[in-house]
């Protein structure tokens, strides 16, 4: 079992509401170290799958955790942009990530309103085409030409304009409230880690914030997304499961923004550099459903230790 809280930066505040796609890929090599799977599951050389029930979202998540002389490999040459260091592949599946009717907050409806693309009404702001999806986490995805930005923006372009950051989570507020994640709009104030929102645009060449040159060629499309009212430095990884959903089901913004048709996997560009998600969708009945999403991280350890907390404190 594995349950994740968001903590905020800024206030005494967990948020309990949804995952972190990025630690999902530190569970498998956490639970392997610590004798959490049984030993002789493990293999001496070669990859160990580790089977993690996401207790947030009611849903699991299938690690395919690479091992060493019988420990977790953590080095390696994966490389991915936003992380400083190459490290070894931590590949993901997550099963059923929108299926319906699941459990937790995370559960419910793939396209909760039941179309892929919506009106949202943003009271003193405007009214934006949105698709809102519920896979891997839910998430609102809006057009950047709607929002007059390009889709190539860094985080100092958003992060440091405070009238932008408010319309953001004004929109966040009553996509909510659409998608049924809240009753009232004040109440996104205590449910700051879902949904997510995200901006997207068709692929342009842009300079990534670690001035790696990214080329429209090598791009289906550009997205930019903010996590805890910032615009994030990357991508998250629950994010990316939803972008590459929302990509293989033709007719969402994601999918025209990358051409539309229908697809199986998908790279996009982000503030750091770029990220292949894949995603395996059917159509049954005239409905979509998607039986897994693909991404690979990395994860290791960074340090250990105790922290002493006095006995009278509870």
């Amino acid at each position: 079992d594995y349950l994740f809280g968001q903590v905020a930066i800024d206030k005494a505040f967990v948020d309990w509401s949804g995952n972190c796609g990025n630690l999902s890929a530190a569970v498998g090599p956490f639970a392997i170290a610590n004798g959490l799977v049984p030993a002789d599951r493990i293999p001496r050389d070669g990859v160990c799958t580790v089977r993690i029930w996401q207790a947030n979202i009611g849903k699991t998540i299938v690690a395919h955790v690479p091992i060493t002389n019988g420990a977790v490999q953590e080095t390696g040459d994966f490389e991915l942009d936003g992380v400083t260091f190459p490290a070894a592949e931590v590949p993901l599946a997550f099963i059923d990530p929108a299926e319906e009717g699941g459990e937790g907050e995370g559960g419910g409806a793939m396209f909760p309103t039941g179309n892929v693309v919506d009106t949202l009404d943003v009271p003193g702001i405007g009214s934006f085409d949105a698709t809102l999806i519920n896979a891997g986490i839910p998430t609102i995805f809006l057009n950047a030409r709607d929002l007059g930005y390009a889709g190539t923006e860094l985080q100092p372009a958003v992060n440091g304009d405070q009238a932008a950051l408010a319309r953001f989570e004004a929109i966040r507020a009553w996509g909510a409230v659409k998608m049924g994640l809240i009753r009232e709009v004040a109440d996104a104030a205590t449910r700051q880690h879902t949904p997510k929102i995200a901006f997207v645009a068709p692929p342009q060449d842009y300079i990534a914030s670690s001035g790696k040159p990214v080329q429209a060629a090598d791009v289906d499309l550009l997205v930019r997304a903010l996590s805890m009212g910032q615009l994030h430095h990357a991508m998250m990884g629950t994010a990316a499961v939803a972008i590459g959903v929302a990509a293989a089901i033709p007719g969402t913004l994601v999918n025209l923004a990358a051409g539309g048709g229908e697809r199986t996997s998908v790279r996009f560009g982000h503030p750091s550099g770029t990220l292949r998600v894949g995603a395996e969708a059917v159509q049954v009945g005239g409905q979509w459903t998607v039986t897994k999403a693909l991404m690979s991280r990395s994860a290791r350890v960074l340090m250990e230790g105790f922290v002493r907390v006095p006995g009278d404190c509870f």
